[in-house]
């Protein structure tokens, strides 16, 4: 699994994950929205994580700076 996310990407999806999670914890979301955030959410953090996004490699796409040797 070759990474394929940049350091701007993978913190933008954290900070994006952390403010559903308080936004569902304060109880301004919830319902059946709430869950398909949280799901979002926790694909944000995963994906941050591993810095691979299955949906960058469908469409041949990646924000991660190539290094220079």
């Amino acid at each position: 699994m070759k990474q394929n996310m940049g350091t701007l990407d993978r913190i933008v999806r954290t900070i994006a994950a952390v403010i559903i999670a308080v936004l569902y914890f304060t109880h301004v979301i919830s319902g059946m929205l709430a869950i398909i955030l949280l799901i979002v959410g926790l694909a944000f953090i995963l994906t941050s994580s591993i810095s691979f996004c299955p949906i960058y490699r469908v469409f041949n796409i990646s924000t991660k700076k190539e290094e220079q040797q």
